[in-house]
């Protein structure tokens, strides 16, 4: 089934939402989400704990190896790129967000990092991304319990992101 949005008044039927048309929206919730989170980790007395460290640094490293896969995966499949670029800019700002650079260029794999294996067929390519997603999101849900309140609010925000990064990815949301 299509991705809809409701009816407009007086129709009765949904308005279907194209690829661009989702990717802006899930563009949209992904900004909204991360609005106001930029100084996320901080306790009460502007101390950060080490424990709350190490799980920020550990998800800007999580976001940096996703990045990498959705590099690959354009590099494999070029024809994915106008449907992958909004996600994989989305992935860049989670790694900023949690302190990482996020910065490379859409298609250019870390030369720091080994390039991930990406299936010779595009809906296996799309598959392993959206299966990537939704374990990042389930760590990061797991994650958010151990952190202060706005790092949590992060934690929270970016696992809700990866859900929807990752139904986009899967049958139903094509």
């Amino acid at each position: 089934m299509p991705f809809t949005l409701p009816s407009r008044a007086g129709s009765d039927r949904p308005i279907p939402l194209d690829p661009g048309r989702r990717a802006l929206l899930v563009s949209a919730v992904g900004a909204v989400l991360l609005a106001g989170c930029s100084d996320a980790g901080s306790d009460a007395s502007g101390k950060r704990s080490a424990a709350a460290e190490q799980a920020r640094a550990r998800a800007a490293e999580d976001s940096a190896e996703l990045l990498n896969r959705y590099d690959a995966v354009i590099a494999a499949h070029p024809a994915l790129a106008d449907r992958l670029r909004p996600l994989r800019a989305e992935v860049a700002e989670h790694a900023r967000a949690f302190g990482g650079s996020g910065t490379r260029p859409s298609g250019s794999p870390s030369p720091s990092r080994k390039a991930p294996e990406v299936p010779a067929d595009e809906s296996g390519a799309l598959a392993q991304l959206a299966s990537t997603e939704r374990q990042l999101a389930d760590g990061r849900r797991t994650a958010l319990t151990g952190v202060p309140g706005e790092q949590a609010r992060l934690f929270a925000s970016v696992a809700a992101a990866g859900d929807v990064h990752a139904y986009l990815l899967s049958e139903a949301g094509r």
